[in-house]
């Protein structure tokens, strides 16, 4: 084999080979190629060795240093924040694995090197107050408001993403069985959403009385602006952030994924369990979901004085005295 063959460079266009064979998503890919660019743009830089069998760990130790204490983003300017530093070392282990699976290297360099750890950030999530502020903003705009306030409520039924719900198509609804299927979910992965009741009949309300007149017959995207093409991405995003200028939201990120986050609190503490959430939010794991838990332990333990099971069997008074008479 020559030498050549064994440099970065030529290797990461394999990875990229393999990684859509592997039906790894655009943007995954897209962030594999930019993070192990920057990997070797480092290596070059400080003269550092590029080809593989001469990379050692402290190179790549080298480089999570660097990233962690010089590196910027590329617009801003910024420091790399904990997760963009973990988006980079989790990109190197898969393509250091993918490098061991196809036998070009024996051991593994990033075996022993963790995934820093993150700090744990408050999530943003919308109270009750402010959503009820940006429906009434929806009154206040006719047939558009109504088209807004439907997506409003299906982000709170549902914690989509911004992506997964403007690429929603009439074909993709059963209002008879209240689910929804997204197709263009992240990592591919196609699945099955359910809707509650309240937002069932709303969505056939929209559908049959407020959806747009479609530009042409062909487009069957399910929320489409004023002149019949389908929302984008951006334009969602904007409205979300100008309606909750006009509900005069503050202290809260006013975004589609601040949404998500409510969602995903009240679905918790409504009952919900955290197997059913990972399903319907399309996580891969549950470690993102036990994130939730996390985060939300504070409402968990508010929710749990309010339902606790003994406090609520001592308002039996039969079973009251009972508990006061053990042990006298």
């Amino acid at each position: 084999m020559k030498t050549s063959v064994l440099e970065l460079g030529n290797l990461v266009q394999g990875f990229k080979l393999s990684c859509q064979t592997e039906g790894k998503s655009p943007k995954t890919i897209e962030w594999y190629l930019a993070f192990i660019g920057r990997f070797i743009g480092f290596l070059k830089s400080n003269e550092m060795p590029t080809s593989l069998e001469m990379i050692q760990r402290a190179h790549i130790r080298a480089f999570i240093q660097y990233l962690q204490t010089e590196a910027k983003t590329p617009y801003r300017g910024k420091p790399l924040s904990t997760a963009t530093v973990q988006g980079y070392v989790r990109s190197l282990k898969a393509f250091f694995a993918w490098v061991v699976r196809e036998e070009y290297l024996e051991v593994n360099p990033m075996s022993k090197i963790p995934v820093p750890r993150g700090t744990i950030k408050v999530l943003d999530t919308f109270s009750r107050e402010q959503i009820t502020g940006m429906l009434e903003v929806c009154q206040r705009n006719g047939d558009i408001g109504y088209r807004n306030m439907m997506i409003i409520l299906l982000f709170l039924d549902t914690g989509l993403r911004a992506s997964e719900l403007t690429s929603i198509s009439l074909d993709d609804i059963n209002l008879e069985d209240g689910l929804i299927k997204i197709r263009r979910a992240k990592g591919n992965k196609e699945r099955q959403v359910p809707i509650g009741s309240l937002v069932q009949k709303s969505l056939w309300k929209y559908i049959n009385r407020y959806r747009p007149k479609p530009i042409t017959p062909e487009v069957r995207q399910l929320f489409l602006g004023d002149c019949g093409i389908p929302l984008s991405m951006s334009g969602l995003q904007q409205m979300v952030r100008r309606y909750g200028q006009y509900a005069g939201i503050g202290g809260v990120r006013c975004s589609c994924h601040t949404f998500r986050h409510t969602f995903a609190k009240n679905y918790i503490l409504n009952g919900g369990d955290i197997f059913s959430l990972q399903k319907i939010l399309g996580h891969s794991s549950l470690a993102s979901v036990r994130t939730y838990l996390n985060l939300f332990a504070a409402d968990i333990k508010r929710q749990h004085q309010h339902f606790s099971p003994v406090n609520n069997f001592i308002k039996d008074g039969n079973m009251n005295t009972l508990i006061r008479r053990v042990g006298h």
